[in-house]
Order: C-alpha cells, then structure tokens, then sequence
C-alpha cells in the first residue's frame, strides 16, 4: 500500500509541471474561447465605451457568411482605445491570438510581446494587425468592411 502511496505521489509531482501548461495552453489559446458574439447594425458594429473603458483587453468575434473573424479591443496607458485583429501576419497560421499582460499585448505563439499603446500605430510582422476604428460619442464604433479582410486571418 505504502508504495502505491508513493508511486502515485511521484506521479503527480513529475506530471504537474508536464500537465499544467498544457491546461492553461488551451485557455490562452482560444480553445475554449472567450470572444464575445458581436453583430453589426447597418454595417457598423458599436460597442459601448463603457464595456471596454477598464484597461483590459475584451475579445470579439464576428461571423460574416461562412467565416468567422475575431479581434480585440483595450484601452492603453495613454486612454487611447485601440482595435485589433487577434491574429498577426506571421503567426495567424497557428490560431492562438493573443493574451494581455499588464499593459501589454503577447503573442500566443511566439511569446513577443506588444506594448498596447502601439496597437493600431505599427503594423506588420507579428504586432497585432490594426483594426480601424472611430470613438463616436458613447460607443467605439468599427465599420465592418473593415473587419472582412480580418477574415484571411482565421
């Protein structure tokens, strides 16, 4: 009995450290995904200032016909609310987008690492790709022809 104790015991201190970060793989990326269903009014899609005013990044999907695109949206240190594609033009293959750090935005791929007050500033490589966007009295406002061509990316 003693030795079943141990044996077990020994497996869960070896296999923790193996297990753990493939559990919390899958919730950085998107497996099981947190992108809030978002739809458009006449070709705009409005989100209220207030849902995303808290410095924290706020994930979206949109589906248009048979694709579906996703993006986030967060407030930098310097109270800019900025968007984005959660995807980037070199590591979109892998589908895992990004996850927020403080105030910073990391690849879920290549672990690079994107201060948000750059987001919709610099674009290319693997910097999160802009998504235009206009602050129209409350609500952040993305016209959804924008968001189409995100669809290359998913």
């Amino acid at each position: 009995m003693r030795r079943i104790v141990l044996a077990v015991m020994m497996a869960l201190v070896i296999g923790v450290p193996f297990v753990h970060p493939v559990i919390e793989g899958n919730a950085a990326f998107s497996i099981f995904s947190s992108h809030k269903k978002i739809k458009d009014i006449d070709g705009k899609i409005q989100i209220p200032i207030t849902d995303v005013n808290d410095g924290k990044a706020h994930y979206y999907q949109y589906k248009n016909g048979g694709s579906t695109v996703k993006f986030f949206v967060v407030k930098s240190s310097d109270g800019i609310i900025r968007a984005a594609f959660d995807a980037c033009d070199v590591c979109f293959p892998s589908k895992k987008g990004y996850s927020q750090d403080g105030d910073v935005m990391v690849c879920n791929n290549c672990g690079r690492r994107f201060h948000s007050s750059r987001i919709n500033v610099v674009k290319g490589g693997c910097n999160p790709a802009p998504l235009t966007r206009e602050v129209a009295g409350k609500h952040l406002v993305i016209n959804v022809a924008d968001v189409i061509p995100g669809s290359r990316f998913f």
